[in-house]
């Protein structure tokens, strides 16, 4: 019926009809040409030959530095062989101001002139534009120059709000035999008289005791800025090439003290690039690990003891920012060549709604960076004290899933009521034993280890930054 209804309103007028045929045709011929076109342009504008040659075209954002993946991530393992050239470029506009006061807006592209010539990019062929002392110290930076990019100490940004909270640090931490260590090396915000109070900080367990060494001063801006090269009352951090060397020599409980030397190796490529996370009215906080994973040399002494360190394997992360009302949740654990670093960051609710901002879970592999995640969740479950007894932690992303079980083994639990990091909540830091099972890449994991987390809790027994209560049972998945 509906058919023969549909025929007759044709026929009955048969050139309307032949019109109106002949223009949805035509629509659609022009609505598949455009889509085709467009396919095209947009193919050719993501073309490398376009920008100056090359087979690949990275668009990195402003807040990542360029020189580190240069230097860093493209001398990953995996990728220095296959990386001829790597020429870096930057478009911004330019503004012309003609004799009669009007302007001309122009779009603009700036590189570096031997990289660009080697890439074949016939623009860059002029006898007049050379390699300046400026581009030299992208196309020579080392893998060592890049660790001390990275592991620079920041200025105090202008924000008076946060301002008596700021606090940057470098940390250390390693294991070997029956040893664990660690190390803080923290700088405070300007007093009145414009000097930074500083402290160094080392936690050393030794066969399941915690035995805690300290010393503090105060430091000249300038001190600060020679970061990573940094002493406080006697207690040295040094970049040795791709080596960082600590000497220390702190005072413990009842007069004892632990002196010596602890080295940990960094390797081009296997490290986290710098975070930097932004809220309102100027509060930031940032975290950057330049070792992922290094072996560990030295030894201390300790009372009339030797800790040796030689052989073992240690981490390096470094963390700035305003911390009052500041939590987060950490946690990072190696083996076999792999390393794998979560967590998460909860600021001040008058700075950054917390659940906007997502955790992060990254694997490094031996030859470089295996995957990531920001799809992340972190569950505690807590004892009948309110402290963490196992944590759960699934990462799922297009490159990684995984999930980490962490059984709580000890716990070192420090109330923090004054100074940068003052939130009037207990920072505990943890040792036990990851279960890691999933896939990073294109290969499966499945191995137990040992390896460290952190957290916080409020007087409730709580992490400060959770919004709902913790489960009261944490099942360890099957292995797969």
């Amino acid at each position: 019926m509906i058919g023969r209804l549909a025929v007759r309103s044709l026929t009955a007028h048969p050139i309307r009809s032949a019109v109106l045929a002949a223009g949805f045709g035509v629509g659609v011929s022009v609505m598949a040409i455009l889509l085709g076109v467009a396919e095209v342009v947009l193919d050719q504008a993501r073309s490398p030959s376009l920008v100056g040659g090359g087979d690949v075209v990275l668009r990195i954002g402003p807040q990542v530095p360029a020189r580190l993946v240069l230097s860093g991530t493209l001398q990953a393992d995996a990728l220095r062989d296959r990386v001829l050239v790597a020429a870096p470029w930057h478009t911004s506009d330019l503004f012309l101001v003609k004799n009669d006061g009007t302007t001309a807006a122009l779009s603009v592209r700036g590189g570096i002139p031997s990289l660009e010539r080697a890439l074949g990019d016939p623009e860059t062929d002029t006898a007049g534009w050379q390699d300046t002392a400026a581009d030299a110290a992208w196309t020579r930076v080392s893998p060592a120059e890049s660790l001390r990019l990275i592991d620079a100490f920041h200025p105090v940004p202008d924000a008076p709000e946060w301002a008596d909270s700021w606090a940057e640090w470098l940390y250390f931490n390693g294991r070997a035999g029956g040893a664990q260590f660690y190390l803080t090396f923290m700088v405070g915000p300007p007093d009145a008289d414009g000097l930074r109070p500083a402290g160094v900080r080392l936690q050393l367990d030794r066969g399941g005791r915690m035995e805690s060494y300290s010393a503090s001063a105060k430091l000249t801006q300038a001190d600060v800025d020679r970061a990573p090269e940094l002493s406080i009352a006697g207690n040295h951090v040094r970049l040795d090439g791709l080596r960082y060397i600590v000497e220390l020599d702190l005072a413990g409980r009842g007069g004892v003290r632990a002196a010596g030397t602890v080295t940990i190796d960094a390797e081009p490529g296997r490290l986290l690039p710098p975070i930097q996370i932004s809220g309102a009215r100027g509060w930031l906080t940032g975290y950057v690990v330049p070792v992922m994973s290094g072996r560990l040399g030295g030894a201390l002494r300790v009372g009339g003891a030797i800790v040796s360190f030689a052989g073992g394997t240690g981490y390096h992360d470094h963390n700035w920012g305003f911390w009052r009302g500041v939590s987060w949740q950490w946690g990072q654990v190696q083996h076999g060549g792999r390393s794998f670093l979560y967590g998460r960051v909860f600021p001040p609710p008058e700075a950054a709604d917390a659940e906007r901002l997502p955790g992060f879970l990254g694997v490094l592999g031996p030859d470089g960076p295996q995957g990531f995640a920001t799809n992340v969740r972190i569950t505690e479950q807590n004892d009948a004290r309110g402290l963490p007894q196992a944590i759960l932690v699934r990462g799922r992303g297009p490159t990684v899933d995984i999930t980490l079980h962490f059984d709580v083994q000890s716990r070192e639990v420090t109330r923090m009521p004054e100074g940068p990091l003052a939130n009037n909540v207990d920072f505990l830091q943890m040792r036990g034993t990851y279960t890691v099972s999933g896939r990073a890449g294109d290969e499966r994991v499945d191995f137990t280890a040992p390896g460290s987390a952190e957290t916080f809790r409020s007087t409730e027994g709580a992490h400060p930054g959770a919004r709902a209560p913790v489960p009261e049972a944490l099942r360890r998945e099957p292995r797969r």
